[in-house]
């Protein structure tokens, strides 16, 4: 957006007119984006200045600065809480700030920029790296999620594509191209089509634990940790460097990630000579983060890896003459709590190397294998709300994956929450493990997964599928509990116990705003509640009333959960409370005027008196549901409109100011 009038030099500034640009951004890329940007837009021309703002919202980048832009430009404001590449800035002066001091102190930093320093070139700013970022916390600053936690789902986002090709090429190459063996095994011949199929679907899932590691350091340093990231999870994953029989696996991945991240934080904030900056983020920093970490990880982090695989080894050869159930829970929970990583590889090289001697180890551990990726599939499927969408496709392939025993497909949703999804996890595989250790199940190839028992390696097939099966519901209960406890999307009786009782629309309204979202019958001239969630249950109420609501109670639900994230008070006595759940059959909006205000927790302490609430279905919690917020964001700054909005006497006056959002 652009200051729409060029006053006179020197007007209203006591200076000369100044040509500006900005940049604004914020995790989720919804409200504050737009926000910011029209507070800037309107400090400049109070202050008769000329500028022009990008806003890098969740529909793309609008209003892009373009290179004669930034050449006319006398300064640049980048207010944002996510990365923003700034080397096209460079020789600008470049002040780069929060996304909230663009929404409440413009004129300051329309000040400020005067005197920024000179941008030098290269590298990023505004915020601490391109984390992934769903529909988050609403509030601004930078300070919904913490840089570890953006670091991570950045880590985990660019992984799980990796996961998926890997895991389906690798499956359906042994679907299509094995062939059975007289032992039961399955082998797919060497030169064969499927064999090249396979092999670069191993390629895939070698690829996954670097590129997690890398991303992570990217989301944290920038540019320069991305290869000391990368290579280290690389050293992490190849057990081989520090005479291990296994890698650390995602696990490892995840420390390396952190560790090249920070480690590139520190070595920037050392004082180099003048000549040496221009290379140190693309020699100095990479080689020496890279050989710094892979010489700390392979002498000091791997060597204590491989004495515990070697006595983990010892310890479970001294369990086989004990209890079967007491030793299939042993390997159950050791194959399902790193997926590939040391601990699991333990359990299976184990089971493996008894395979001629004593198979029921190897039955119990092929049991435990698809546990984990089978119960993240089912649990995307029992409570599709409590994940995204893209989790719920990596949850059909994930079920996929552990039909043919490959446990790493659950490894993006145990990367993601691990303190909820790998618990769930060992729930099912010690469970899995336990049911086949009793029924003597056998396994005679060194795999697991109901792909051995379709090609004839198992014995004592239906108590294995029993196994399997139990575990698996095992996993997707404990999955979906503890998430619904962790996210608070578990209430009942919430609109039922509020003040929901809807009421009737004046008598001549009229009309629909917002695409036709918002109606008459949507519209409350006064909320009862005095406090959030009661005004919440009021707001949910009010949407019910049109026949679009299915289930209330999940609607006030999801909308309480996405409160516990992050405020969605805006400031400017403004809420803007939104849900996305399948407990809504079509997009509906509602608004509603509180007399006193109702505290909302927002950055600039104003109660909320204006409050919008907009529930969308799933399927079009896209575009949908990302315009209305900015529509409603990019109106609500003008201060004439909220005037008339809380000045309007009845529901169709009310109808009247609100139709002027376009």
């Amino acid at each position: 957006m652009t200051s729409p009038v060029d006053p006179p030099d020197g007007a209203g500034t006591g200076g000369p007119r100044l040509r500006l640009l900005a940049v604004t951004a914020c995790p989720t890329g919804i409200a504050h984006t737009y926000m910011a940007a029209e507070k800037l837009v309107q400090a400049a021309q109070a202050l008769g200045h000329e500028m022009k703002v990008e806003t890098q919202g969740s529909i793309g980048a609008e209003n892009v600065l373009s290179d004669n832009d930034v050449i006319r430009a006398d300064g640049i404001i980048v207010a944002a809480d996510k990365d923003v590449d700034l080397s096209r800035f460079a020789g600008k002066r470049v002040l780069s700030v929060g996304v909230a001091e663009g929404i409440h102190h413009p004129e300051r930093l329309i000040e400020r920029v005067r005197s920024a320093p000179v941008h030098q070139g290269g590298g990023t700013g505004g915020g601490p790296g391109p984390a992934a970022s769903d529909d988050g916390p609403g509030g601004a600053g930078g300070k919904q999620r913490g840089v570890g936690y953006k670091a991570l789902m950045n880590g985990v986002s660019y992984m799980i594509p990796f996961v998926v090709v890997g895991g389906l090429l690798i499956a359906v190459s042994l679907a299509l191209g094995g062939h059975a063996q007289p032992d039961g095994g399955l082998v797919i011949p060497e030169g064969s089509f499927w064999k090249h199929v396979n092999d670069i679907g191993v390629i895939g899932f070698t690829l996954m634990v670097p590129i997690l590691s890398g991303y992570i350091a990217y989301a944290i340093g920038d540019r320069p940790a991305l290869v000391p990231g990368m290579i280290g999870g690389w050293i992490a994953n190849t057990g081989a460097l520090y005479d291990s029989e296994s890698g650390a696996g995602f696990i490892g991945a995840i420390v390396t990630g952190f560790l090249a991240g920070y480690l590139v934080v520190w070595i920037k904030k050392v004082e180099v000579p003048r000549f040496v900056r221009p290379i140190m983020p693309v020699i100095v920093i990479p080689v020496v983060a890279t050989s710094a970490l892979g010489l700390f990880f392979i002498y000091v982090i791997g060597r204590p890896i491989a004495w515990v695989f070697e006595h983990l080894t010892d310890w479970l050869g001294g369990l086989t003459g004990t209890s079967a159930a007491l030793l299939g829970v042993v390997l159950g929970l050791m194959i399902a709590f790193d997926m590939g990583g040391p601990v699991n590889k333990t359990a299976f090289l184990f089971g493996a190397g008894l395979v001629s001697k004593n198979p029921e180890i190897m039955g119990m551990c092929a049991a435990a294998i698809p546990v984990p990726p089978l119960g993240q599939g089912l649990a995307t499927l029992l409570r599709r709300k409590l994940f995204s969408e893209q989790e719920r496709e990596t949850g059909l392939a994930a079920l996929f994956m552990g039909f043919f025993g490959i446990t790493e497909g659950a490894i993006p949703f145990a990367a993601a929450r691990p303190a909820r999804v790998i618990p769930a996890n060992m729930v099912g595989g010690a469970v899995a493990g336990a049911v086949a250790g009793i029924a003597a199940v056998t396994d005679s190839v060194p795999h697991g997964g109901p792909i051995v028992a379709v090609l004839g390696a198992v014995g004592g097939v239906p108590m294995f599928f029993v196994a399997i099966a139990v575990g698996t519901v095992a996993t997707a209960l404990m999955t979906v509990t503890l998430m619904s406890v962790g996210s608070g999307t578990a209430r009942e009786g919430a609109v039922a116990n509020g003040p929901t009782a809807p009421t009737e629309p004046a008598p001549g309204a009229a009309g629909e705003v917002l695409s036709g979202y918002l109606t008459a019958s949507t519209v409350r001239q006064r909320l009862l509640a005095d406090e959030k969630e009661a005004a919440i249950r009021e707001m949910a109420g009010l949407l019910a009333a049109t026949g679009k609501v299915t289930n209330a109670d999940a609607l006030v639900a999801t909308a309480l959960a996405r409160e516990a994230l992050g405020t969605t008070g805006l400031g400017e006595e403004i809420a803007i409370p939104h849900a996305k759940t399948d407990a809504v059959s079509a997009p509906v909006v509602g608004f509603a005027r509180s007399a006193e205000g109702v505290e909302w927790g927002a950055p600039d302490g104003t109660r909320a008196r204006l409050i919008f609430m907009i529930a969308v279905p799933e399927a079009a919690a896209g575009d949908v549901h990302l315009r209305l917020l900015a529509l409603l964001a990019r109106r609500l700054m003008d201060p004439s409109f909220r005037e008339r909005l809380l000045a309007a006497p009845d529901t169709e006056a009310i109808m009247r100011v609100l139709g002027e959002i376009q």
